[in-house]
């Protein structure tokens, strides 16, 4: 049912506004403007000129010289005496004077204790050995004087009570550079050397990471590396998302240990993602990057890791609770998923 103050609009849908203003009179867009102005004059979709009346219909009073005005606001401000201070200016300081507060000096008073006749004279006459029994049994060896310890005690000659000595500093060597020869390991890794089981690049800062590229690529046709280790190779987000697609088709990789590099949370969620494709790695590190990955990366490793089976070790040291406590319960799961399997297999 039509609104009955929209019945009669219909004739007016398909007008041409552009031609009905075109015919209107300078009479009637005055009459008009004032009509927009009265209905809405809010309305920030009309232009400015539309939403204000228009103020600049008065005649010109005369030409306009700018440089006899400025002339003539320099003399009206010559002319004007300048207007005297409510309060002139003395220079004296008002409010009180700071003065700061004197700290009361602590005199330390030395309190006399009274003893009984026969313990200040057992005092009185012992021996500085036996002064130093006492103190001992009492455990007040600072309240004697230095010589008279040393001497009873057999201290060293500067007489001082209680001294703790400094261990010997052992020297601490730096570790041998890692021996892996690069080119070689990843030739034996190309031809599937059967021999080749476990290769370590750590700590080895000189690998271009198009080489580590490689590794990754001849990783994905190998069928006898266990576990593969760059922690501390420089590896960055392109490498890792080179590993992320080497783990989408390798089934003989165990081990991967990617720790102390420049990846970031972009490498970090590629290879966290990869591992819905992989059921055979049971141990990834990721630990210790240069930047930190944040909660929001944290929480999808987190959920990755919930959907994942296989992983039994994840190392990563989370900063928020609430992604430590799921992934930690995945990881249980995980290898309470593997201990069952092994107790049926035994039953069987």
């Amino acid at each position: 049912m039509a609104l009955s103050y929209r019945k009669d609009l219909d004739k007016y849908r398909d007008m041409d506004e552009d031609e009905l203003l075109g015919n209107l009179s300078e009479a009637d867009l005055k009459q008009l403007e004032n009509v927009l102005e009265e209905l809405d004059p809010d309305n920030a979709l009309l232009p400015a000129g539309f939403r204000q009346k228009d103020q600049t219909e008065k005649k010109a009073t005369g030409t306009f010289d700018r440089d006899s005005l400025l002339e003539y606001l320099e003399k009206e401000a010559l002319s004007q005496k300048d207007r005297d201070d409510y309060v002139p200016f003395t220079g004296d300081k008002k409010g009180k004077v700071f003065v700061p507060k004197q700290k009361p000096l602590n005199f330390r008073t030395e309190e006399k204790l009274s003893l009984d006749p026969e313990l200040e004279e057992a005092l009185s006459s012992a021996t500085d050995t036996e002064l130093c029994d006492l103190a001992a049994i009492l455990g007040m060896h600072n309240l004697l004087p230095n010589s008279a310890i040393s001497a009873s005690n057999g201290y060293d000659s500067q007489g001082f009570p209680n001294v703790v000595k400094a261990e010997p500093m052992r020297p601490v060597f730096d570790e041998p550079p890692n021996p892996t020869n690069v080119e070689e390991s990843l030739k034996r890794i190309k031809n599937n050397d059967p021999r080749l089981t476990e290769v370590n690049l750590n700590n080895i800062k000189n690998i271009p990471i198009p080489t580590l590229k490689d590794f990754a690529k001849a990783l994905e046709s190998n069928t006898h590396v266990k576990s593969f280790s760059i922690a501390a190779t420089r590896s960055n987000d392109p490498v890792a998302v080179a590993f992320a697609d080497m783990l989408k088709v390798n089934r003989s990789l165990r081990s991967l240990n990617i720790e102390s590099n420049f990846v970031t949370g972009t490498g970090i969620l590629a290879l966290t993602e990869a591992l819905k494709e992989n059921e055979t790695l049971q141990e990834i590190k990721i630990d210790n990057q240069r930047q930190q990955l944040g909660t929001g990366v944290e929480m999808e490793i987190a959920q990755l890791l919930e959907e994942n089976t296989s992983i039994l070790k994840f190392g990563y040291q989370f900063t928020q609770q609430g992604p430590r406590t799921r992934a930690a319960n995945a990881i249980t799961k995980n290898n309470d998923l593997v201990r069952k399997r092994r107790v049926e297999g035994d039953l069987e």
